[in-house]
């Protein structure tokens, strides 16, 4: 499971979720779950102060338990400060290259995410056109009766068939 934050109230939801035998994952920085609250999805812990609270959250989750902590939108430094002070791995989303590990979103990946892209993400294809077209070209089908065709319809056997008719022709009217 992952949780994002370091308040004392997460940190205590955090013991108590690993004392049940769930592994959990921090996740601090930017965190998308409570985006409005931060403002919107601009980069975090920016100043001196943000970002030694940062680690100081990312210590604090690390003592709870966690077995691993996202660092989402956050400069370099504090990733690289972030990860050289845990014992734990750190996986970086627009954290530099200090992290553990990185990850990106596949919507991201792929390009259908919208109009805005964060900057730290790199597009690797442009799929919006492509599934666009054919969610479109799915509707038209299913509108002109095209879809489900008899080859995506699944039948009973013969045998069966006929046994499953007679049922329902002596259970016609029961309700």
């Amino acid at each position: 499971m992952k949780l994002e934050g370091g308040s004392s109230f997460r940190l205590e939801t955090i013991e108590r979720i690993i004392d049940c035998g769930i592994p959990v994952m921090g996740h601090l920085g930017l965190t998308p779950q409570s985006v409005h609250k931060l403002g919107g999805f601009g980069t975090q812990a920016k100043t001196a102060y943000a970002g030694a609270d940062l680690i100081r959250q990312a210590i604090e989750l690390e003592k709870a338990g966690v077995f691993s902590i996202v660092l989402e939108n956050i400069p370099d430094e504090v990733a690289a400060e972030a990860t050289a002070a845990l014992r734990v791995s750190t996986i970086g989303i627009g954290a530099g290259t200090q992290c553990d590990g990185q990850v990106l979103v596949i919507n991201d990946i792929l390009g259908f995410s919208g109009d805005y892209r964060p900057p730290f993400v790199k597009q690797y294809a442009d799929l919006t056109g492509i599934i666009e077209n054919a969610v479109e070209q799915f509707c038209s089908d299913v509108r002109a009766t095209d879809f489900p065709g008899e080859e995506h319809t699944v039948k009973m056997k013969k045998k069966n068939r006929e046994e499953f008719r007679a049922l329902m022709s002596k259970n016609k009217g029961r309700g």
